[in-house]
């Protein structure tokens, strides 16, 4: 019987997370075709047409370009800031992009390597997954490339999704570290913008 209920869970949790990929694909999709992410100022227009939406918008772009690394990340994090101040834009930007590093580890876990060398440029994908398996201490790796901006951590959670790594150990990697990146960004963004 608890055998049939954890399929359950991973089973509803797969649905859910299939209809949250196609309903932020929607969102982006309808963006990119407008040619709303060539700037940071087109993309704050696109999200004030959604309104009240904006902050959930904006989070699953921010999600999103996690899962397909060829959005600007940035542009969220700087526009977040813009509209929604330095603590809703940390909020929206961390929830998002938490959001889409655990994705992206789940899509690794579930479909393997042949998904991981589509989402990864092939060159990229084979010089970190040499650089991974020869590391022992890849948990420290990890956490640091987390923490540190401008480190490949879109590509490093799909790599994370191949590797004996818990899911468990990886959500505490990705909710510890993810936030002071993120929170510099915010508070970064948001002062400039208001000078």
């Amino acid at each position: 019987m608890e055998f049939k209920k954890e399929n359950l869970i991973k089973h509803t949790a797969m649905c859910l997370l299939m209809f949250l990929l196609l309903l932020s694909a929607m969102f982006v999709g309808s963006g990119w075709i407008g040619g709303h992410f060539k700037s940071m100022e087109t993309l704050r227009i696109y999200l004030e047409s959604y309104g009240k939406l904006g902050p959930i918008i904006l989070t699953m772009i921010q999600a999103l370009q996690v899962i397909l690394p060829v959005l600007p990340g940035f542009f969220g994090c700087i526009v977040g800031a813009a509209m929604f101040g330095a603590a809703g834009g940390f909020w929206i930007n961390y929830i998002g992009i938490s959001a889409g590093s655990l994705m992206a580890y789940w899509l690794a876990r579930h479909f393997g390597v042949s998904l991981v060398q589509k989402m990864v440029p092939m060159e990229n994908y084979e010089g970190w997954i040499n650089r991974i398996n020869q590391r022992k201490s890849y948990t420290i790796v990890l956490f640091l490339a987390i923490l540190l901006p401008l480190a490949p951590d879109d590509f490093l959670c799909y790599f994370s999704g191949l590797t004996s790594m818990s899911a468990k150990k990886f959500t505490w990697i990705i909710l510890l570290a993810k936030p002071w990146c993120i929170l510099f960004y915010s508070i970064f963004f948001a002062y400039l913008i208001q000078s």
